[in-house]
């Protein structure tokens, strides 16, 4: 590990720059999720565009992992997607080199492809790709010094999950040493039922206490779900298999993904 500081002049916005931007419009941020290389590597610069023109103020760009233990089936079938398409690390870095969009990227992840391509290899290289940050749901914070310490070289921020059944003693440990936002996985109701939503989503948003912005994703996939979210006080709305479902269909992608991003960030706006 090398030990001096070598931040890099990201190509993209950072992270807290996007949310003071629009905390200062009181605004909230939509982060829509889509994974790289599905179906294909050039599909993946019009997906991305699409929802970057529909309202995403930053996007996480999936990286593929064969057991991708933390997603969804939806997500999961993406990833084997984009494996069965070619997707590798050197292509994503690539890919991320050429998107033309200017907010930020968030590479998802798993901590295996990242531990055997070299830790700090991985962080570098996507610094310079133009990655503002990073999310690797399956690193406890417990063993995430090396990674922290590769992050804060290279001027990525590390944004970790807490769950309604996180501790508060664990919460405190990522709050420490979590940049970006906090990404709150609440069980959102799946009936729909407002109250449920903004109970549950106000609760654990409650329960963590921190001037990092808060962001709350599982399960959001209209414009009233993102509405009461914003409501219940959350910092960002966060979007993943809605829109993977979409590319997964394969009809009008690019105009459904614009669609159902403006559908969300007015959502978000309404609550203002």
């Amino acid at each position: 590990m090398r030990t001096e500081l070598r931040a890099i002049e990201l190509k993209r916005q950072k992270i807290s720059e996007k949310f003071d931007e629009l905390k200062k419009k009181k605004e909230g941020a939509l982060i829509g999720y889509v994974m790289a290389g599905d179906p294909s590597v050039e599909a993946t610069f019009g997906i991305v565009k699409a929802l970057a023109e529909g309202g995403a103020d930053i996007i996480e760009l999936g990286f593929p992992f064969s057991d991708p233990v933390a997603d969804g089936p939806t997500i999961q079938v993406a990833g084997q997607r984009a494996l069965a398409a070619g997707m590798d690390i050197e292509r994503y870095f690539e890919l991320v080199r050429s998107l033309d969009v200017e907010v930020p990227l968030v590479c998802m992840t798993y901590y295996n492809p990242v531990f055997r391509y070299g830790v700090e290899k991985f962080v570098e290289n996507a610094a310079e790709a133009g990655i503002s940050g990073l999310i690797i749901p399956d690193i406890p914070v417990e063993e995430a010094a090396d990674l922290k310490t590769s992050c804060n070289t290279y001027g990525l921020d590390l944004i970790f999950l807490v769950a309604p059944t996180t501790t508060d003693a664990r919460i405190r440990k990522i709050l420490q040493k979590g940049s970006g936002f906090i990404y709150l996985v609440s069980r959102l109701g799946v009936t729909g039922a407002r109250d449920d939503v903004a109970g549950s989503t106000k609760e654990l948003l409650a329960r963590v206490k921190t001037d990092i912005p808060k962001a709350v994703g599982f399960g959001i996939s209209t414009g009233k779900q993102a509405a009461e979210v914003r409501k219940a006080g959350a910092d960002g709305v966060i979007v993943g298999s809605a829109f993977v479902r979409i590319v997964e269909e394969g009809k009008d992608v690019n105009e459904r993904l614009e669609a159902l991003a403006r559908e969300l960030k007015s959502g978000i706006l309404e609550a203002n």
